[in-house]
């Protein structure tokens, strides 16, 4: 058995498509951690060289949905499990785990609140939607039947 059997001879242009994608995906990937801004900013400055280029990256963040999504939780949860590593110090990385327990309860209690007081105003729009509708249609709020009066 020759050595050709058992490794056959790449192709120049097989080496360049896997260069390619390597330097595609280190670009994709440097972009990401630093964001839309970098996106919009690779955008612009790609629509300055030639105006091709730029149109090709805004369909790709259209069509990747970078543009219109909020990539940055995902950026953050990336960026925070490098930060969880242990520094070394058992009291600084308890007192780390604590306080980031503690601010992630609280997130979760602030939400929560902000979710009760957009329900609360949803119905308190949606009570004086039903007033307004009632008076236009000459219905009192009251209980009164109009209809009955008249006759």
């Amino acid at each position: 058995m020759s050595s050709y059997d058992t490794h056959p001879p790449r192709h120049r242009a097989d080496d360049l498509t896997v260069q390619a994608k390597t330097w595609l995906g280190k670009t994709e990937a440097w972009l990401d951690d630093r964001g839309k801004g970098a996106w919009i900013a690779a955008m612009v400055l790609g629509f300055i060289a030639f105006w091709p280029i730029g149109l090709a990256l805004l369909a790709y963040m259209i069509w990747s949905k970078r543009m219109f999504s909020s990539n940055c939780s995902s950026r953050r949860s990336r960026r925070s499990a490098r930060s969880f590593r242990g520094t070394g110090n058992a009291a600084f990385d308890a007192y780390r785990s604590d306080t980031l327990r503690r601010l992630e309860d609280e997130q979760a209690e602030f939400e929560a609140f902000l979710a009760r007081l957009r329900e609360a105003r949803d119905k308190a729009e949606f009570d004086e939607f039903m007033d307004e509708r009632a008076k236009r249609a000459g219905r009192p709020t009251g209980g009164d039947d109009p209809e009955r009066d008249a006759a």
